[in-house]
């Protein structure tokens, strides 16, 4: 049963503000491998719950459905904030330019919050050798051009390592608000983490529960415990209380309403210890996705 949503998920009232001074909620409902006919019923339920920030990709092959939801929610269009990611194997101006233009269609939306180019490479090239910064420039140079128009109110990055951070920087217009990245208690990458909040790009991380891998830890379990919370929301708290934007992903109304109850605070020596937890060895049958099977 869903508890009435009160006081303890205020988490879904508070925002970050990015380095164009756009608000963006410091939670979201990640959505990807919910069915694009299945979609706007998760979107409906996150919205009647509060959550506001809902994030979609081109890969994700969902972005009719979260747009219909969007329609249907009941919450004015300002009032929420849309996330989406033109697609890895788009690495040319024109090629972003179009698809840019099938999002805003397919969303039926008069304007994106926040769109970010999925990774640096292809996903069958994927940590690679070559960064494709020539080409991450021209898919760069196209969301600028949305951004200028008004269709865009935020632009940014997905799965860029500080060097392909620094290629955009060094080499375009408007600064990159985010980065969105995998990370999570046991693979946090505080490298990229801390080069992207010294230049004021906002950390999202996805997969805060590592895919469901951190259910079968037995030390973030007994963290967990002392607490008095559920593996997800001590997951959730730990990329809060990073200072990043968890991302976590559900169709369930119920593990929506529990991954926003958030009202307790992980102390500094906890912290320690889940900042210092081994490493995941890997992620199980789902490693064969690059951004998993690439750690």
């Amino acid at each position: 049963m869903i508890k009435n949503n009160g006081g303890k998920i205020m988490i879904l009232k508070e925002n970050y503000k990015l380095n164009n001074g756009v608000e963006i909620p410091k939670l979201g409902l990640g959505t990807w491998e919910i069915a694009d006919n299945k979609v706007a019923d998760a979107v409906k339920k996150a919205v009647k719950l509060g959550y506001r920030h809902i994030d979609t990709a081109q890969g994700y092959e969902n972005e009719n459905g979260v747009g219909i939801g969007i329609k249907t929610c009941g919450v004015e269009r300002e009032n929420l904030f849309i996330t989406t990611k033109i697609q890895a194997d788009f690495k040319t101006y024109e090629e972003a330019r179009r698809s840019i233009i099938d999002s805003l269609k397919r969303l039926e939306l008069e304007y994106i919050d926040l769109m970010i180019i999925h990774a640096p490479q292809p996903w069958t090239k994927f940590r690679e050798e070559n960064h494709y910064f020539k080409e991450n420039i021209d898919v760069w140079k196209a969301l600028e051009e949305f951004y200028k128009m008004g269709k865009i109110r935020a632009i940014g990055l997905s799965n860029f390592e500080i060097v392909d951070i620094e290629n955009i920087l060094n080499n375009c217009e408007i600064k990159p608000a985010v980065n969105q990245i995998l990370a999570h208690i046991s693979n946090t990458p505080f490298d990229i983490i801390n080069y992207c909040q010294a230049h004021d790009i906002l950390v999202e991380a996805y997969s805060p529960v590592g895919h469901g891998e951190m259910l079968k830890n037995n030390e973030v379990k007994l963290i967990a415990d002392k607490y008095g919370v559920t593996i997800p929301q001590l997951c959730i708290k730990y990329c809060l209380q990073l200072d990043t934007l968890p991302l976590p992903k559900t169709a369930d109304p119920g593990h929506m309403q529990n991954n926003a109850d958030l009202d307790f605070i992980i102390s500094d020596e906890d912290m320690m210890l889940l900042k210092n937890i081994n490493k995941i060895k890997n992620y199980g049958e789902f490693s064969v996705f690059p951004v998993y099977g690439k750690i």
